[in-house]
């Protein structure tokens, strides 16, 4: 009886009409930090070397230059750091259009978002042999790209919208081929985890007003996660996580339930939250090399468990005693996170910005 309840919770829960993302006033960011966040992608945007490329041949031909490769998204080391840094500047651009770097933003972005960038990386995307190509995390990333371009009121942004959507319309329709032949979840804590992407794509398929994406992920919050129980969080992080497998299912999770709903379903997923503020509960993650890109992959981890720890409190119904020790964990992420996002590193410069620009905005929560 209790599981049907979810069931139709699930369900229910979330209209279905497209979702207006936050209103720029809704939030205040710093704009020392917003200038160096910013300049982190403006440094790597176009910047082709080093370069990272995840690329299947068949011929000779097939070994191109990244600029070749994808016209569009061929810098900051690999594609899903490129298109995410295209995000942070859209991101910063809409909530802070007077800043001192917008005019080099636009330049940046109106020299990416091309027609003809966009048909090579639509033609590198359809290439034989490339079903799997970024997925789905940087699918995911695209995908939050246009929900930023789609809710920006903004002329240039309109046109950038437009030219971007024949990629849009080709990552959500792999996407939606996908999920039904997904059998299970993807729970580790890099790239390939299914519960953060997840939440990139129904936050941009509500921007969208995607009904049918919608409908896909609540069949996948149902068939994977509304029965799972004792997440072992004290098992995490991984020595290269940049992602919390356990808390980016909740925050998935508190996307698709109803708040009662889900602050039951998080009583048994992760019955050891606090009922009080406890400094001695989830420590923010050590870094020993920040020059090395893999251990780097922890400062990032300590910036997606702050926000999703506060999207994990804002789905729980208001007054939970259980809000306090969530947001006091975010808290000691937040701030032994962002001062390391520096670019001191390029292993880390590349792509933390854009998971600082995600946190200090509150980009997830609508």
């Amino acid at each position: 009886m209790r599981q049907a309840a979810f069931v139709s919770l699930i369900l229910l829960s979330s209209s279905g009409a497209a979702l207006a993302a936050p209103p720029p006033h809704a939030v205040s960011i710093d704009p020392g930090a917003a200038a160096r966040f910013a300049g982190l992608a403006l440094k790597c945007l176009h910047d082709e070397y080093p370069n990272h490329i995840s690329l299947s041949m068949d011929r000779d031909s097939d070994a191109r230059p990244p600029r070749e490769l994808t016209p569009a998204f061929y810098g900051c080391y690999d594609w899903h750091s490129d298109v995410h840094g295209h995000w942070l500047l859209v991101r910063l651009l809409r909530l802070m259009p007077g800043a001192p770097f917008a005019a080099q933003a636009r330049a940046e972005l109106d020299r990416s978002f091309t027609a003809a960038n966009i048909a090579g990386e639509l033609a590198y995307l359809k290439h034989p042999g490339r079903a799997s190509f970024e997925r789905p995390y940087g699918l995911a990333w695209l995908l939050q790209l246009s929900a930023e371009l789609r809710a920006w009121d903004d002329s240039q942004a309109k046109q950038w919208s437009a030219t971007l959507a024949p990629l849009e319309s080709e990552a959500a329709a792999r996407i939606k081929a996908w999920l039904p032949k997904l059998h299970y979840p993807i729970r580790i804590g890099e790239h390939d985890q299914t519960a953060f992407s997840f939440g990139l794509i129904y936050d941009w398929a509500g921007v969208s007003g995607d009904l049918p994406m919608r409908a896909l992920l609540k069949d996948a919050a149902q068939r994977f996660y509304l029965k799972d129980h004792a997440c072992p969080l004290s098992y995490e992080p991984s020595g290269e996580d940049f992602l919390s497998p356990c808390l980016a299912e909740a925050d998935f999770m508190r996307r698709v339930l109803a708040p009662k709903a889900f602050a039951s379903w998080l009583s048994g997923f992760l019955p050891g939250i606090p009922a009080r503020p406890a400094a001695a509960w989830l420590q923010p993650g050590i870094v020993t090399d920040r020059s090395d890109p893999k251990l780097a992959h922890i400062d990032g981890l300590n910036l997606s468990r702050s926000w999703m720890l506060e999207g994990i409190a804002h789905g729980l119904p208001r007054g939970n005693v259980r809000v306090p020790a969530l947001l006091g964990a975010a808290a000691r992420h937040r701030e032994a996170a962002l001062p390391q996002v520096t670019g001191e590193h390029y292993e880390g410069g590349h792509w933390l910005g854009s998971f600082a620009v995600y946190l200090t905005s509150a980009a997830g929560i609508r």
